[in-house]
């Protein structure tokens, strides 16, 4: 393993979710500088990633790679996913992780809480080089290899203490993505490839959520519901609060 990482330096993420823990990690994999942002739980979680499928995990994470790496990561993704998590001295079948080209020193996090129930999301966010608006703009890229890039991209990690069934982890996805959509609306960022239109969010954006471990599980995160108020106020927060420190978006610019 000395041969893929070198840990350089860590810091604690305070976020208050019980049996939670989260921290930045700073290391060498490859000899280029990567940071991971590293959620550890107590016990094995269900988890729902659009990266990865459904899995049930000890630990979930985001994950900055520099453009140094990016050649290796998108011609070598199997072994990118493999060889991360064993540089952090994690089995790879205990992870779901993200990949990013935003660097985790402009992360941001955000706690919305109502009696019990307890939401927490964490992102990075950069679009100003591949915001898209969704069924206006036209691609050219089909995948055939298992290619991916990481350029900007906006990720989110959604936690709750709360149980949800997986039909409410899926339904969280289309409540945190509408939230991420109406936080670009409002700082009025753009398509890139059509500037006339404000983006719904960039090409390569993924999210996580994670089902808590308290009480029956809640089978609904959609609409008019708590969870989903909780959901949609944390998320729409927290990419405001990430796009403005990675890409330095002010409301009307």
């Amino acid at each position: 393993m000395k041969e893929l990482s070198e840990k350089l330096s860590e810091r604690k993420v305070n976020i208050t979710l019980d049996k939670v823990d989260a921290k930045i990690i700073y290391y060498l994999f490859k000899g280029s500088k990567v940071d991971t942002l590293l959620v550890s739980f107590d016990e094995k979680r269900r988890a729902l990633s659009t990266l990865d499928g459904y899995k049930e995990v000890s630990y979930v994470a985001n994950t900055y790679t520099p453009p140094t790496l990016e050649d290796y990561m998108m011609q070598n993704l199997s072994e990118f996913k493999r060889n991360l998590p064993l540089a952090l001295g994690i089995d790879p079948n205990e992870i779901a992780f993200l990949i990013t080209g935003v660097n985790m020193d402009c992360f941001a996090f955000c706690e919305q809480s109502y009696e019990e129930f307890k939401v927490c999301c964490l992102a990075t966010a950069g679009a100003k080089i591949n915001a898209m608006r969704t069924g206006v703009d036209v691609t050219s890229y089909v995948e055939r290899d298992g290619h991916v890039s990481a350029i900007g991209t906006i990720n989110l990690i959604l936690l709750t203490n709360a149980a949800l069934s997986e039909a409410a982890m899926a339904r969280a996805i289309i409540t945190a993505t509408e939230a991420k959509t109406a936080a670009l609306q409002d700082l009025d960022v753009r398509s890139n490839y059509s500037p006339q239109y404000q983006a719904t969010g960039t090409g390569t954006d993924n999210i996580i959520v994670v089902s808590g471990k308290m009480g029956t599980p809640l089978h609904v995160t959609s609409g008019h519901t708590k969870m989903s108020e909780l959901i949609g106020f944390s998320t729409k927060n927290v990419v405001t609060e990430a796009l403005k420190k990675f890409d330095k978006w002010k409301a009307g610019f």
